[in-house]
């Protein structure tokens, strides 16, 4: 197995204080900034932020957010989890993570998806119906502005270019871009098509179920005629000092943010069971060190990954409890991870 990445991601979800009460999101998003930079010293590789649009999430602008946290890291990568790409504009995606690039001295990502919640087209005026002609065209465009020089492009969505140059451009190489996918074939075709690592969201089951997505990469890549790529998961957990304390401390703030969701979605309250089932045979890396080690080892080489990145905010669980989570990630989970694929 290739050298296996391991980082983190948060949307910023909004987190209780001290006294119970939900923290302005303000000062959520100051937190999640010091959460990053307790990655960088502890090793974790990655750190990602998702952009929603929401009253539950504080990130709505990941790329602002992530220069903060450039200023104060040495050498953590800054990406998007994900970026919504149907519903922004691909030429200023990429100048602010190109300028984001230059701020970090090459240490820029950006996962382009379609996100899981729409609230971001009636914001930004676009219609739904138009969800897939929308990605379709602004990632062909993202795409174009990832080769070198001037830019050609013609679509419906916008006037063409002919030769229009895009700055800041990237400094080396060319900026690291993903396609992040919930596991639909034709998605994971098409990041093979443009030559574009694939991040799969599992959020839910057995990881293992995935299996066949990351072979039809392969092949798809092999077949056209595109070199091996990385195949990255994303999916949520929390690490606590032991098994116990971490479904104790999780528990609770995972089904609030769950049953939230649930309710605008038509699912039924998560019960205990449900969530003891996906701790132990699904998608939930909850645990002391060792048993999160363990999971994340057997999934990165069932799929044969190159990256694993935990989602470890969940609901209002608090700022404290994030820190301790990633302190442990990085200095118990990362070791054990790397000693068990070695």
């Amino acid at each position: 197995m290739p050298h296996l990445e391991l980082g983190l991601d948060t949307f910023g979800d909004v987190t209780r204080g001290a006294d119970g009460a939900l923290l302005p999101l303000a000062q959520v998003i100051r937190d999640v900034v010091a959460q990053a930079v307790l990655a960088d010293t502890c090793g974790v590789d990655f750190i990602g932020l998702g952009e929603h649009h929401r009253p539950d999430f504080a990130i709505s602008a990941p790329d602002v957010v992530l220069a903060a946290i450039a200023a104060g890291t040495q050498r953590i990568r800054l990406g998007s989890a994900v970026t919504v790409l149907s519903s922004d504009d691909p030429i200023r995606v990429f100048q602010r993570f190109s300028t984001l690039d230059a701020l970090s001295h090459g240490r820029a990502e950006v996962i382009l998806g379609r996100g899981s919640f729409t609230e971001s087209f009636p914001l930004f005026g676009l219609p739904l119906s138009q969800y897939e002609t929308l990605f379709s065209e602004k990632l062909d465009l993202f795409a174009a502005l990832l080769a070198p020089g001037p830019v050609r492009w013609t679509g419906t969505i916008r006037p063409p270019l002919d030769a229009q140059g895009v700055y800041p451009e990237i400094e080396r190489g060319t900026l690291k871009t993903w396609i992040g996918v919930g596991g639909t074939p034709d998605s994971v075709v098409r990041a093979a098509r443009y030559g574009l690592p694939l991040m799969l969201a599992i959020i839910g089951g057995d990881p293992r179920r995935f299996r066949p997505h990351a072979d039809l990469y392969r092949r798809a890549l092999a077949q056209f005629g595109k070199p091996a790529l990385p195949i990255g998961v994303h999916s949520p957990g929390y690490v606590a000092e032991t098994d116990d304390a971490a479904r104790e401390e999780m528990f609770g703030d995972y089904k609030a943010m769950r049953d939230r969701i649930g309710a605008e979605r038509g699912w039924p309250p998560m019960a205990r069971d449900e969530f003891d089932r996906e701790v132990e045979h699904g998608s939930l890396y909850v645990g002391g060190p060792e048993t999160v080690a363990r999971k994340i080892a057997a999934t990165a080489t069932a799929l044969g990954i190159d990256r694993f990145d935990l989602k470890y905010s969940a609901g209002p669980l608090p700022h404290d409890r994030l820190m301790r989570c990633i302190e442990l990630y990085g200095t118990k989970v990362i070791p054990m991870v790397r000693d068990l694929i070695g």
